[in-house]
């Protein structure tokens, strides 16, 4: 498997990036023990890097796969913590829970503001932290993981960002502010100023799936960047594992992976009608058909990530 180094931090990462997201209660609410052997299947195949986060409550998976391997593989969290102490707890936390010493990489979890807005500086106490972190040696590379087109050309043009985790697919689903092509045209800004770049998304958040060559091929023919893929079954560990360790030319040579349906809904008998999910989703996906009526996700712009379920403090929203 191709690897690859995150920009100037001198971290050496796998091609393929184990998504811990689709493992936690926010989506597939896999047993820990299964989790882990996921993710063991995963590290012994040759994967060095694991992407979770706070929110997407995969750390105790992560963990006990940890306990059961000498391997241990760059690991990168996140956290939408908005200011210092939020983001303090968010690292000990993390720190906790996976039993480490140290985080690889450690990001401001979905930077998603519009033009003209600087998230470095509303979040700016929560990202004083991970530097001070950083220069405490618990973090080693501290970053960004965003939607946003805006949010990624400036992370390019600082010093202290040393990753960025930004979202590209070839049908543009998610990116905010911005279109495909100026996202691409940001993720190379970030590489012309040696930032460390992983991709996220590539086949959509799923909704790619039953095009996995052609929306791989995509990404792959346009950056030699590490790709998270979002795992949740031993049978999809082998596909991607197989893929990554095919030489490019040969890769249309597989067979298509079979395609597993997902989508959220909202049980209407259960809303609150808060509007949390509404809010915090990160591509607009969900919207009242009518002032009087409750949330309804649209399912051509939902991303199956499962960020909505995790903020609904009703348990309303579904996988079905």
């Amino acid at each position: 498997m191709k690897s690859y180094t995150l920009g100037k931090t001198g971290i050496p990462v796998s091609e393929l990036c184990f998504g811990a997201l689709p493992m936690g209660p926010l989506q597939k609410k896999i047993d820990p023990d299964n989790g882990a052997e996921i993710i063991l299947k995963v590290l012994n195949g040759g994967v060095n890097f694991i992407d979770t986060a706070q929110l997407y409550q995969t750390y105790e998976p992560i963990r006990r796969a940890l306990q059961q391997t000498e391997i241990r593989p760059v690991i990168a969290s996140k956290s939408m913590a908005l200011d210092a102490t939020g983001m303090q707890s968010a690292i000990e936390e993390a720190l906790e829970e996976m039993a480490l010493d140290y985080i690889d990489i450690f990001h401001l979890h979905a930077a998603r503001v519009p033009e003209g807005e600087d998230v470095f500086q509303t979040r700016a106490d929560a990202w004083q932290v991970l530097l001070d972190y950083k220069d405490k040696g618990i973090i080693k590379a501290v970053g960004i993981s965003t939607h946003s087109v805006p949010a990624v050309n400036l992370a390019a043009l600082r010093d202290d960002v040393d990753i960025v985790f930004p979202i590209i697919n070839k049908t543009g689903t998610g990116i905010l502010h911005g279109s495909t092509e100026e996202m691409i045209a940001a993720i190379n800004r970030c590489r012309d100023h040696n930032k460390g770049i992983y991709l996220m998304k590539a086949l959509g958040g799923g909704c790619l799936v039953s095009d996995y060559h052609t929306a791989l091929n995509f990404v792959r023919e346009r950056f030699p960047l590490p790709i998270a893929m979002g795992m949740v079954n031993l049978k999809e560990v082998e596909y991607n594992l197989n893929y990554f360790n095919t030489p490019p030319d040969k890769t249309g040579e597989l067979p298509e992976p079979v395609a597993e349906s997902k989508c959220f809904q909202v049980v209407e008998f259960l809303c609150k009608d808060c509007g949390e999910c509404i809010e915090n989703c990160p591509n607009h996906a969900i919207s009242r058909m009518a002032a009087e009526s409750k949330p309804t996700i649209n399912p051509d712009l939902c991303l199956r990530c499962g960020y909505c379920v995790g903020f609904c403090p009703q348990f309303a929203i579904r996988m079905t």
